[in-house]
């Protein structure tokens, strides 16, 4: 089992431990489980940490199978004990919510607006689920409503999630920062329904005629619903639209997220292996240039400019 240290896969796990159990004689069996590994890994990322409990219940009956055949089962009684299984429930739910806004807020070319809005609109989520199990539904809860004590303890589950929600609101207030009244929002810069149907009054003063001249041009309505976002403000006209262009390069520039940070961090772990040891910090730039950047090098362009090549006699 010394393979086994460090990270590893389900699939290595399941192996070697079925190589242990047939070669002591254990008694093995196979399952009509969907599942025949549990995920594993020895650090479970916050991301993928709903997938592990997702799996786990609906492993669970296994599991309490395997804790009986190895009498094992009296160290766990979590696992029969209806409250306890209610609560996990609760929050294999929860998590497969998180898990689905964290992927939203994952990817290049995520500019701030787009994750303000799931951001908000998460904890508008939050709101609406702490109100209908109040209620007594589990919509949105398919595994809570599964149990029998889900009913019973809709007093706590409401009490997490608007906990949760006031969290989110605490972590996420230097948002609001950037949509003050009178002045264009994120959304209000980087969508159409903010900047081509603000009315112009409430926009800083700087931005009124701009607004105005933006609104009335039907060729720059139809670029902004064809254009990339960044493509768009581009191709206004720096004379004529020189206050837009900077509260957009503005809003475009914030990084919203440290996801860019972290892809390239893993970049480099992946590439600064031990085995590796010539690597220069040269070698490192080139590497992380070429694997963080978007532009495609012109080849032709960069052989004409180098030298020459020249044959020897």
């Amino acid at each position: 089992m010394e393979s086994l240290k460090g990270k590893t896969r389900g699939e290595d796990l399941y192996e070697q431990v079925s190589a242990v159990i047939e070669r002591r004689n254990l008694p093995w069996k196979e399952t009509d489980a969907a599942h025949q590994e549990l995920l594993y890994h020895s650090r479970v990322r916050w991301l993928s940490l709903g997938k592990v409990l997702q799996r786990v219940w609906e492993l669970k009956e296994e599991i309490s199978s395997f804790l009986e055949l190895k009498e094992k089962s009296e160290e766990f009684p979590e696992l029969i004990d209806e409250n306890w299984l209610c609560d996990f429930a609760f929050a294999v739910d929860i998590f497969s919510h998180l898990n689905e806004l964290n992927v939203k807020l994952q990817g290049k070319d995520q500019f701030v607006h787009n994750l303000y809005t799931n951001v908000t609109a998460f904890q508008s989520k939050l709101i609406l689920f702490s109100r209908q199990i109040s209620n007594k539904s589990f919509t949105h809860f398919p595994t809570l409503a599964t149990q029998k004590e889900a009913t019973r303890n809709t007093k706590k589950y409401c009490k997490s999630l608007d906990d949760l929600q006031r969290e989110f609101c605490r972590r996420f207030t230097p948002a609001g920062v950037l949509s003050p009244a009178g002045v264009l929002s994120p959304a209000g810069v980087l969508s159409p329904a903010g900047v081509l149907s603000q009315d112009p009054d409430t926009a800083p003063q700087e931005l009124h005629l701009e607004l105005i001249d933006l609104q009335s041009d039907s060729a720059s309505k139809e670029n902004f619903k064809s254009l990339k976002l960044t493509d768009f403000y581009a191709s206004l006209n720096k004379a004529t639209f020189p206050n837009l262009r900077r509260l957009a390069q503005e809003m475009i520039v914030l990084f919203g997220s440290t996801y860019v940070c972290e892809q390239t961090f893993s970049v480099m772990n992946i590439n600064k292996a031990r085995h590796r040891s010539k690597l220069t910090n040269q070698h490192l730039r080139s590497i992380l240039r070429i694997a963080t950047t978007k532009l495609a090098p012109d080849f032709d362009a960069l052989a004409k400019k180098g030298d020459q090549q020249h044959c020897s006699h």
